[in-house]
């Protein structure tokens, strides 16, 4: 069943706890790098007032170089907001690659579409505007989508990670990558209860729930990186 509650949004601190770090790693390895429309969208994202919520370049970056070396053509994503990691996806895969995005909030993903057509790749995104477990289980419902998936994403709410993980592990291809974007919430996985805000509390569990559960999933060899917000990458092996 989704879960759908959610908590107020508030920005996660910087995990490597180091602004001038985390400054110089941007502006060292990854804006030189980074698409002059990825640029564009993030320049905008920024003026939103939820654009903390946005993918982060350098997890962006990480992103590009995994779908390349899987030399993915057919992705999922789950959770949009205004379309950073969905643009860099669709610049990544090939000319006839194809992405199925779902997100809730079309206004959020418009802020972004004007990039992506200026990028030429909208033919490859289907845009889905829907709470993400449907849309999965419609897929589903199709036997010829089971494992037919190079590569997902998922950048959305923390309390149904797990239901995500189940529907995903069906639909992507054994040797293909799942990734789960802010699992490290702030740095607050790591803090006790009492010293982490009200606000911040309910998806803290979520992210602790499915961290724990995902580490003990023998269908997967997984990395946990402190890159972002926190990633945790998946190889589906079975």
């Amino acid at each position: 069943m989704d879960n759908t509650s959610k908590p107020a949004m508030f920005p996660n601190p910087v995990i490597l706890q180091s602004e001038g770090l985390l400054k110089y790693i941007l502006e060292t390895g990854v804006y030189p790098r980074e698409a002059e429309t990825l640029k564009e969208l993030r320049n905008a994202n920024a003026k939103h007032p939820l654009g903390f919520m946005g993918a982060a370049p350098d997890a962006g970056q990480l992103i590009a170089m995994l779908l390349k070396l899987l030399n993915a053509k057919k992705t999922i994503e789950v959770g949009v907001f205004t379309g950073y990691s969905l643009l860099l996806t669709a610049l990544t895969i090939p000319h006839d690659g194809k992405i199925i995005a779902m997100d809730p909030d079309r206004k959020a993903y418009e802020i972004g579409l004007p990039f992506i057509k200026k990028a030429g790749v909208e033919h490859k995104i289907d845009f889905i505007e829907s709470p993400a477990l449907p849309v999965l289980d419609k897929l589903l419902e199709d036997g010829a989508n089971e494992g037919s998936f190079d590569f997902g994403f998922v950048d959305a709410d923390k309390n149904n990670y797990w239901n995500y993980h189940e529907r995903l592990m069906r639909l992507v291809k054994i040797g293909g990558i799942v990734a789960y974007d802010n699992t490290l919430w702030g740095g607050s996985v790591a803090l006790a209860e009492e010293s982490v805000s009200e606000a911040k509390r309910e998806w803290r569990r979520s992210t602790l729930a499915f961290n724990e559960a995902i580490s003990k999933d023998s269908r997967l060899q997984i990395a946990f990186l402190s890159i972002g917000d926190g990633l945790i990458i998946c190889i589906r092996l079975h």
